[in-house]
C-alpha cells in the first residue's frame, strides 16, 4: 500500500487532503509542523510527502531542505500565494512538483499520481539517516553532530557546509562550487568567506585544526573529506 505524508497546519487542508488521498486507495499519515514531518519521514517512510510551504516551528522550504539531506521520498510542495518566487524556491531545494492553494481534488490526485509515477521509472537509493566518518557522526534528520558522541553545535552555514563534504566523500570540492553551493552564485568569487567558515567548521570538528583529517585542503584544486580505510575497502 502506498503511503502518503500529509503536512499542514490548517486542519481543512490536512483534512481535505487525507480525505481524498484515501478514497483513491492511498493510506495517509500526517503532522502540522515541519519538526514532525522530518521524524515520520525519518520512521515511516513514506512514498510521498505534501508539504506546505507556512508552516510553524519549520516551514515548508527548509522541511523540505532537511528532509533532502537524507532521504529521496518524493516531495509536492503547497502554496497559498502562487508566486513564481516560492515555486522556483521549493523546486531549487528539492521539491519534486507543487500545487497551488487553493486546488480541486483531481488537480492534487493527478499530480500525486504524476510524481509517483515518476519516482517509480527512476528509483534511486535512500541515502542512510545517520553518517560516521571516523571519530563524527551526523544525524541527517535532527541536522544534529557528534565529535567523539559529544555534541556539536554548528551554525547554519557551517552545517551546509559540512553537508557538502559528507555527501561527496573522497571528491574534491573546488572554492567556486562550495561557494554556490552554500551562498549562491553571486558569492562565487568571495573566497575570503569560504576561508573563514572553513576555518571555524575545523575548530569545531578537528582535533588539531592545524592538521585537519575530517576537511582536507588540496592545495591549487580545492578541499575534501578523504575516504576512511572502510569506504575505500567498499569501493
Amino acid at each position: 500500500m502506498t503511503l502518503i505524508l500529509v503536512v499542514d497546519d490548517e486542519a481543512l487542508y490536512q483534512r481535505l487532503l487525507k480525505v481524498n488521498l484515501e478514497k483513491e486507495g492511498y493510506d495517509v499519515i500526517a503532522a502540522d509542523n515541519g519538526e514532525d514531518a522530518v521524524e515520520l519521514v525519518a520512521s515511516r517512510h513514506p512514498d510521498l510527502a505534501i508539504l506546505d510551504i507556512m508552516m510553524p516551528k519549520m516551514d515548508g522550504i527548509t522541511t523540505c531542505e532537511r528532509i533532502r539531506q537524507f532521504s529521496n521520498v518524493p516531495i509536492i510542495m503547497l502554496t497559498a500565494r502562487g508566486e513564481e518566487g516560492d515555486r522556483v524556491k521549493g523546486l531549487s531545494v528539492g521539491a519534486d512538483d507543487y500545487v497551488v492553494k487553493p486546488f480541486s481534488a483531481p488537480e492534487l490526485v493527478a499530480r500525486v499520481r504524476a510524481v509517483l509515477r515518476r519516482a517509480h521509472s527512476s528509483e534511486q537509493p535512500t541515502q542512510n539517516r545517520y553518517f560516521t566518518h571516523m571519530n563524527l557522526k551526523i544525524d541527517f534528520a535532527r541536522a544534529e553532530v557528534w565529535k567523539d558522541n559529544k555534541p556539536i553545535y554548528l551554525s547554519a552555514t557551517e552545517y551546509r557546509l559540512l553537508i557538502q563534504f559528507a555527501h561527496n566523500v573522497g571528491q574534491v570540492l573546488t572554492a567556486e562550487e562550495l561557494l554556490i553551493a552554500i551562498w549562491g552564485p553571486a558569492y562565487r568569487e568571495d573566497k575570503e568567506i569560504l576561508w573563514v567558515s572553513i576555518a571555524r567548521l575545523r575548530q569545531k570538528l578537528e582535533d588539531n585544526p592545524h592538521s585537519p583529517q575530517h576537511i582536507v585542503t588540496r592545495a591549487g584544486l580545492g578541499y575534501l573529506m578523504p575516504p576512511t580505510e572502510k569506504e575505500i575497502q567498499l569501493s
